[in-house]
């Protein structure tokens, strides 16, 4: 591989047993589970840099994960090794070499994130670990009113965890959409395209979105809950098992293409 000291991998996940992407002390991560393959693989303890953190409980289809010095090992060779020695709930879906000056959080353009309520009044049973639990039924035409004051840049900050670590809490949001996925009417699926998010953010927008849903709060208050720039003001933090991190944009023309135009309405 002339020029290429790295290696990237896209990574699936199921997030229930782990304490998210991140190395903690509290338990298992991701990222723990990755480096100990690889350890096993070449011999070596190889430090994994990520595109991003996943909280705990949250899922990913498409972690871009940065993995250096790979040695005399073929990007699917080392695909299918991994595959082999990685637990049921992680997968490396891809793995092609890259630039060795390549940063996987540093070049990121934007990313795609994914929340899914179940909608029914009878509790999920192969859904649950995938989904947010919701047996009223959600007004979706006043969730896609709420959501269109939040596309563009704004202060995020009535949607941001305690212990957030960014600096700012200012973040731009390029595409929102409400559906329900054609022939499973009993899935409520929120999609966010933005070029960074704050700890939790997404999670605490679907909390705010369902009291609207539910018509505990109206669509127009929305826009009053952000300019306030205080989390008491929102909703509830939606549970982590519904959220899952879909797509990481490396690339300025395709993220382009995939948020421009109005898609508030499914």
């Amino acid at each position: 591989m002339p020029g290429a000291t790295q290696i990237k991998l896209i990574l699936a996940y199921e997030g229930t047993r782990f304490v998210g992407w991140q190395v903690q002390p509290n338990g298992l991560s991701v990222q723990a589970v990755l480096e100990e393959a690889l350890l096993r693989l070449t011999g070596r303890k190889l430090v994994l840099r990520a595109a991003g953190r996943t909280d705990s409980g949250v899922h990913a289809r498409g972690q871009v994960v940065c993995l250096p010095d790979p040695g005399t090992l073929e990007p699917d060779e080392l695909r299918k090794a991994l595959n082999h020695l990685l637990p049921e709930d992680v997968a490396v879906l891809s793995a092609e070499p890259v630039a060795p000056d390549f940063d996987p959080r540093g070049a990121v353009v934007g990313k795609h994130y994914r929340y899914t309520i179940y909608n029914h009044p009878v509790r999920p049973v192969f859904e649950r670990r995938f989904s947010w639990h919701l047996r009223r039924e959600l007004d979706l035409p006043a969730m896609r009113r709420a959501a269109a004051c939040l596309l563009g840049e704004h202060d995020f900050s009535s949607f941001r965890a305690s212990g957030c670590e960014s600096s700012h809490p200012i973040r731009t949001l390029d595409r929102i959409r409400w559906h329900r996925p054609e022939g499973q009417d009993r899935l409520v699926i929120l999609e966010v395209w933005g070029r960074a998010f704050l700890k939790q953010m997404i999670r605490n927008l679907a909390g705010t979105f369902a009291e609207i849903g539910r018509a505990r709060r109206s669509a127009d208050e929305m826009s009053a809950i952000l300019a306030a720039r205080d989390r008491r003001r929102a909703g509830q933090t939606a549970p982590a098992c519904g959220l899952c991190l879909i797509k990481v944009y490396y690339d300025q023309e395709e993220y382009r293409r995939e948020t421009e135009g109005t898609y508030q309405d499914g």
